[in-house]
């Protein structure tokens, strides 16, 4: 069946992309969704819960709610946290029962900006996609917001260094221990404007037009990326400096990464994955496909899937798979398999076992049961 899952869980809700994606901005995000709702947010979907406070709320939508259409009672709620909190602005998201009651968002935003004079924005969520969606939206509205009818500022470069943005950085993939650390030393030739939205604040966000570049590194970004370049002109480029890879990366006019079959399968993330694909064929001459299970995907990817039927059935000739530990299930018996939990996947069962592929000395270490056995093949 199209869509269906029966052994494996599905990744993250585009609810908790858009609040991961907004959650060191300072804003308020406000979920319009009964109130049971936040624990699977907070306890399953976001890292940074019991370590840093952010203003996300649930508007706690009861049933009467929903069949009379309370927008009334709604707005009064934000407007009261709003006053109490001061955020810097705040972001509506929607779950399924508001999305098919058809509740007026673009309008409740206009009214409650109206009555705070706080920039307010719809993430335009439903509950029903997965978190690419969700965190790729809210990074776009927020763009929108910071920068429509602007042009790019001139860049300021110090002592020849390009300027860049990060943009798609959330722990939902980038939750390894010392991975954010590793990043920036991979890029200690480039001077960091901004985030886009881990580490950085809203006030280093709205400098993000002074940027010579912006570097997408997983596919929450890339439809920031897309209209920062048709709106101020700023080029991006796509991929992760994982290992080998990172010597080519930076560079706007590189060929984008082909698409290859092999009996190497990597699933996962797909600008992570590509970036890893490149890597093996760089470093050993290995070539691995790379099969996106999400709804937003990038060059370089061989196959998307419609559900799990269709993930099984693309694994059956693999020889090696890379893939959270969850999906060794579906594994063809006798294929070799590396672990590499997704937060946005598995959530808390692995933590433990997360990978920084982003240090060369743990890439090869971790990748020693498949290019050692295939050197001796």
């Amino acid at each position: 069946m199209v869509n269906s899952y029966r052994i494996i869980p599905v990744y993250t809700g585009d609810v908790s992309g858009a609040a991961s994606a907004l959650y060191e901005l300072g804003g308020l995000t406000v979920i319009h969704d009964p109130s049971g709702c936040n624990s699977t947010y907070n306890t399953h979907d976001e890292t940074r819960w019991y370590d840093e406070d952010s203003l996300i709320y649930i508007s706690g939508l009861s049933e009467l709610d929903a069949i009379l259409g309370n927008d009334e009672k709604l707005i009064r709620d934000i407007v009261y946290a709003a006053e109490a909190m001061h955020p810097q602005f705040i972001a509506l998201a929607s779950s399924p029962i508001p999305f098919l009651n058809g509740t007026d968002f673009q309008g409740i935003a206009k009214v409650v900006e109206h009555r705070t004079g706080l920039p307010t924005f719809f993430v335009p969520t439903n509950g029903t996609h997965d978190y690419t969606i969700g965190a790729g939206e809210a990074f776009l509205a927020l763009a929108k917001h910071l920068f429509s009818g602007k042009t790019k500022k001139a860049p300021t470069s110090v002592e020849g260094r390009k300027k860049i943005n990060i943009l798609g950085l959330t722990p939902l993939d980038f939750d390894a221990p010392g991975i954010l650390g590793s990043l920036g030393a991979k890029l200690s030739d480039y001077e960091i404007v901004s985030q886009w939205a881990c580490g950085s604040s809203l006030e280093e966000l709205k400098k993000a037009d002074e940027a010579d570049l912006n570097l997408v590194v997983s596919v929450t970004g890339l439809k920031t990326a897309q209209w920062m370049q048709e709106h101020l002109g700023m080029p991006y480029v796509l991929g992760c400096p994982v290992g080998a890879y990172a010597d080519v990366l930076m560079h706007p006019e590189r060929p984008a990464p082909e698409t290859e079959e092999g009996d190497i399968v990597i699933v996962g993330e797909p600008v992570m994955a590509v970036s890893l694909k490149e890597h093996l064929k760089m470093r050993y001459g290995l070539k691995a496909c790379v099969i996106d299970p999400l709804e937003t995907t990038c060059p370089g990817v061989f196959a998307q899937t419609r559900g799990e039927e269709d993930l099984e059935a693309l694994l059956q000739d693999a020889a090696w798979v890379i893939a959270d530990p969850l999906y060794q299930p579906l594994l063809p018996q006798g294929a070799g398999f590396i672990p590499f939990s997704h937060e946005a996947f598995s959530g808390r069962c692995f933590r433990g076992q997360r990978v920084n592929v982003l240090d060369d000395q743990v890439l090869e270490e971790w990748l020693k049961p498949l290019t050692e056995r295939e050197t001796v093949q």
